[in-house]
């Protein structure tokens, strides 16, 4: 292949360059990866779905939470979680490493591989590593018995969904980081643990006080956890309220792209 022949072939798949580096790289972690995709999921319903929730189904009778037992509630939330966990992990170790770190952004970009294709590669190969998360996670959900309808299998497109729009808000975030100092510890403190306590994932939103209400209407956690629970178990929910929350997530997605290209590229030319 002559020069000017490969340096057109990097120019149009420069993504796709990108993801196969991401995925080889994943490659050698692949028993970590996987064994954590398992450990997760047990450990929750273990201690969570099972432990705690004999105690709730005990004291709700058997209306349960929502109408349905507690780890049918739970199970969507847990979910959801899962997906913009390994969302966020596979987006901000990549990009830190990328402009910081290794700084081999940069040697990429040296290449006719842009800014924006390198954004997207990250962030394609993060939906990758998660979309193996969320499936894992769906099927041990599955033979534990807490997705009772035929619709359930959706609530992981769902998922997806939500770990794509909280990913790409992180990509767009960690690549204005120039100092990361205690960025990962203050993301994670003070934005993935309040959302994750706050969106309705343990008890229904409804039921916590007023003032504290808006947090979960700006999560998407909260937002794909009321689409996973009409999924999986018929929760109440009206169709312009689905409307909205496929709106917010889709939206906040195209926003967090956006934003991340535009940065990746700035940050790049500099």
């Amino acid at each position: 292949m002559k020069v000017k022949e490969a340096q057109r072939e990097v120019s149009r798949f420069g993504a796709l360059y990108i993801v196969e580096a991401r995925f080889r790289n994943m490659f050698k972690w692949r028993s970590a990866i996987i064994t954590a995709a398992i450990l997760n999921p047990v450990l929750y319903l273990l201690s969570v779905g099972v432990g705690i929730g004999s105690l709730v189904n005990a004291k709700q009778g058997a209306g349960g939470v929502d109408g349905v037992q507690y780890l049918t509630f739970l199970a969507p939330a847990l979910l959801a979680s899962a997906a913009i966990q390994g969302a966020i992990d596979e987006v901000t170790f990549p990009t830190l490493q990328g402009f910081k770190w290794a700084k081999n952004f940069f040697a990429m970009n040296s290449t006719p591989i842009t800014g924006n294709q390198i954004a997207l590669g990250v962030y394609i190969a993060a939906l990758g590593r998660t979309f193996v998360t969320v499936v894992i996670y769906w099927l041990i959900l599955l033979i534990a018995g807490a997705l009772p309808t035929g619709t359930a299998w959706l609530a992981m497109f769902v998922a997806m969904l939500a770990g794509g729009a909280f990913g790409s808000i992180m990509l767009y975030l960690t690549s204005k980081v120039e100092k990361e100092d205690f960025f990962l510890t203050a993301i994670g403190r003070l934005i993935i643990m309040p959302l994750f306590l706050f969106s309705g994932t343990f008890y229904p939103l409804s039921s916590m006080p007023l003032i504290l209400q808006p947090i979960g209407w700006i999560s998407p956690l909260w937002h794909a956890t009321e689409l996973g629970r009409y999924l999986t178990y018929g929760h109440s929910i009206s169709g312009l309220m689905i409307g909205v929350h496929f709106i917010f997530l889709t939206s906040l997605l195209a926003l967090g792209l956006k934003l991340a290209f535009r940065n990746f590229t700035k940050r790049l030319s500099k």
